[in-house]
């Protein structure tokens, strides 16, 4: 007996480029397109709260800059990580020396808050992927387990708030004066 599979259809990466930007966003990867989940109230405190911590330490002294929802693409894919922390001297300009709109690099530094309904195997995968394309560091933030893994060149450690709760959460290099846990994070939920 012979089983027939059904084709996926696939698309180029430069046709998906050129398709209009959704909301949520869309990303790209293997000629099969995904979509994002809708962010919803916990996840989107936690990409706002965190950006805005990042920024305070690295956007005034130039180390780096955390921005949200920023489509990057590289190594044949494109990806819309929740918050993208570029390096000062990575930050791709314009000719009017402004940020530029494309990013065709790995981030330096990549934060990935899970929603409910989506996969962590597949959001893994795409920080394993960054992490081989050259990003140096990535949290997977998890709210319903209110813990944050940390991925690294080496094997990732998970940070559990409930329980490390003094245990600063290891931040890439020039950094090393900032500190903050996963009990600080999750106390951002708290209204």
């Amino acid at each position: 007996m012979v089983l027939a599979s059904a084709k996926v259809p696939t698309l180029s990466l430069e046709s998906f480029l050129a398709l209009p930007e959704t909301k949520p966003a869309q990303e790209y990867c293997r000629g099969v397109v995904t979509q994002k989940p809708m962010p919803k109230g916990k996840h989107s405190r936690l990409q706002s709260r965190l950006a805005r911590a990042i920024d305070q330490v690295t956007e005034e002294k130039k180390i780096a800059l955390a921005l949200t929802e920023l489509r990057c693409t590289f190594g044949g894919r494109s990806i819309v990580p929740d918050i993208a922390v570029i390096r000062w001297q990575s930050l791709p300009l314009d000719s009017d020396g402004e940020i530029a709109d494309r990013f065709d690099r790995a981030p330096d530094w990549i934060i990935e808050i899970l929603s409910p309904d989506q996969s962590v195997t597949l959001v893994i995968e795409k920080i394993i992927f960054s992490l081989n394309a050259g990003t140096e560091l990535a949290w997977l933030v998890d709210p319903m387990a209110k813990s944050v893994t940390v991925f690294t060149a080496g094997l990732p450690w998970v940070y559990l708030a409930e329980t490390d709760i003094q245990e600063s959460l290891t931040v890439f290099a020039g950094l090393e004066n900032w500190s903050i846990t996963a009990a600080e994070v999750f106390d951002w939920l708290k209204i």
